[in-house]
């Protein structure tokens, strides 16, 4: 077990380019990981990796092993997925990420009672706005929202989650109710953006006449957070575009209100996706199965708020 462990640990360390970046994610130390990294080239005679102060590059004999390694790991999960196929009692761990707000509210909540049911499956959840590379990260799955990019990764579709374009009723006093995304650049509306390395909707697509267009909106403020900006919208600081979902409350008790209503914001996709390998795996399905069942009940329970 322990050589299977410094092989997974010299995996992580290659996708990641760091001892620090794959200690974390293993949950160890750097000093643990440099260990496993040191006894696994002790075991095979060679260099893995090229050390400097800055930098951490694989050898070209860490590149011949490094294809090798994760075909070894890809059988042990495979083995291991086998044999709990057959297993009323499924077992290990499901490594999940989800953007900030799905996460809070339709994953996180419901992590405990996924826990109950299968009592001896662990789930290590990540939340970040940020884009997120599953298959470098080591991921089982990943809700994702926002528009599905071409990759090899299967894609499990949860719902279609409508967009509103709303700001707090001091905003509109004070700035005056666009009616379009015209409105919004031509007025020099305050738009409050969410912001991050590979973020992808600079502008906002919107519904017109003449079909779909972008608006480049622009504002003083910006975050990683989406919460962060409903909580600057609420506090009058501009016009925001979010899903419905998480504005539902506010816009049936008044706090905020919808704007350029003749532009309509285009709807996004919410899903689940994994690699297709790891679908076999009881654990992960079972995950999959059961978070997609309570993100489509809570959605429905949410825009109720609004229907």
């Amino acid at each position: 077990m322990a050589y299977v462990n410094n092989i997974r640990m010299f995996v992580r360390v290659y996708d990641l380019g760091s001892m620090s970046a794959a200690a974390r994610d293993q949950r160890t130390s750097p000093a643990v990981a440099s260990s496993r990294i040191a006894e696994l080239e002790k075991h095979l005679g060679v260099r893995l990796f090229n050390r400097t102060t800055r930098a951490l590059q694989p050898t070209q004999n860490g590149k011949l092993f490094y294809e090798g390694a994760r075909n070894i790991l890809e059988a042990i999960e495979a083995a291991e997925a086998q044999v709990q196929q057959s297993s009323d009692n499924p077992r290990g761990t499901v490594f999940v990420a989800a953007p900030l707000g799905v996460g809070r509210r339709f994953i996180a909540p419901h992590v405990p009672a996924f826990k109950d049911l299968y009592p001896l499956i662990d789930v290590r959840l990540r939340m970040s706005d940020r884009t997120i590379d599953v298959t470098s990260e080591g991921l089982d799955v990943a809700f994702h929202l926002g528009p599905l990019l071409d990759s090899d990764l299967k894609v499990r579709s949860i719902a279609e989650i409508e967009r509103v374009l709303c700001a707090a009723p001091s905003y509109v006093s004070r700035r005056g109710h666009p009616r379009s995304g015209a409105d919004l650049v031509e007025q020099g509306h305050e738009c409050l953006n969410l912001r991050f390395p590979g973020a992808l909707e600079f502008r906002w697509p919107l519904m017109t006449a003449d079909g779909p267009q972008r608006f480049e909106v622009s504002g003083p403020l910006e975050s990683d957070d989406g919460d962060v900006l409903t909580d600057w919208a609420l506090a009058g600081r501009g016009i925001v575009m979010k899903p419905l979902f998480e504005v539902a409350g506010h816009l049936r008790s008044g706090a905020l209100v919808t704007v350029a209503e003749d532009t309509s914001a285009m709807p996004t996709q919410l899903a689940c996706l994994y690699p297709s390998r790891r679908f076999k795996d009881a654990k992960v399905r079972l995950f999959v199965d059961f978070m997609v069942a309570r993100c489509r009940k809570e959605l429905a329970a949410r825009l109720g708020d609004v229907a």
